[in-house]
C-alpha cells in the first residue's frame, strides 16, 4: 500500500497550536469513514460501501483509495494510481505556472540635474521595461536646498512622462513625499 507523507507547518504561540498549511487529501488506511461512496478506476459508480470493502477492492486492483469528497454525505472515494494522480496534478500546476506573467515594478532614479544623455538613457531603460510589461516608479530624491525648487522635480517627471507617452500611461503622478518625488507609468493596454 502507497501511503505519502503529508507535511503540515505549526505554528505555536501561547501554547497553542494553528495549522498553517496542509494537505488534507486521505488515501487507503487513513480514511475512517464507516460508509463510503465508491467509484471504481474507470469512473463507474460501485455504491455505498464499508471502507474496509473499498481498501479490498483497491488492493485487488493494486491501486489505491482516495477520498475525493469529504465533505459529501457519505464521503465520496475514488479507486486510482495516487502516484499517477500527484504526477499529472503538478505537472498541470507547472504548466498554469509557466504561462502566466508576473509584472513586476521596475525603478528608475532620476537626479534635479540630470544630464540629456542620462535622461535619454534612463528613459530608454524605462521604455525596455514597460515593453516588457513591467510598471515602472521614477523617482527623484531632494538633497539639501534642492527642496525648495520642487517645481524643477514636477518639470522633469512632466518631461519624463511626456516622453514615454507612446508606450505608458501614468497610473500615479508626480508627488512630493518627503524628500522624494515619486510617479508611478504602466504599459499602455491594447483594448
Amino acid at each position: 500500500m502507497r501511503t505519502e507523507f503529508l507535511s503540515a507547518l505549526f505554528f505555536i504561540f501561547n501554547w497553542r497550536c494553528f495549522v498553517i498549511s496542509k494537505q488534507d487529501i486521505q488515501i487507503n488506511e487513513e480514511i475512517r469513514d464507516g460508509e463510503l461512496r465508491v467509484i471504481g478506476s474507470n469512473g463507474d459508480q460501485l455504491g455505498i460501501m464499508s471502507a474496509s470493502e473499498a481498501l479490498d477492492l483497491a488492493a485487488r486492483e493494486d491501486l489505491d483509495l482516495v477520498k475525493i469528497a469529504p465533505q459529501a454525505k457519505p464521503p465520496v472515494c475514488k479507486i486510482m494510481d495516487y502516484g499517477k494522480y500527484r504526477f499529472e496534478q503538478a505537472k498541470r500546476e507547472k504548466e498554469a505556472r509557466k504561462n502566466q506573467h508576473t509584472i513586476d515594478t521596475k525603478e528608475i532614479r532620476l537626479s534635479l540635474n540630470i544630464d540629456t544623455h542620462d535622461f535619454n538613457t534612463k528613459l530608454n531603460n524605462a521604455i525596455k521595461f514597460i515593453k516588457h510589461g513591467d510598471k515602472v516608479k521614477v523617482s527623484i530624491r531632494f538633497r539639501g536646498r534642492e527642496m525648495g525648487h520642487s517645481e524643477f522635480g514636477y518639470d522633469l517627471m512632466k518631461r519624463f512622462s511626456d516622453a514615454c507617452e507612446e508606450f505608458a500611461t501614468i497610473t500615479k503622478p508626480a508627488k512630493l513625499e518627503g524628500r522624494n518625488m515619486l510617479m508611478f507609468l504602466a504599459p499602455k493596454t491594447n483594448k
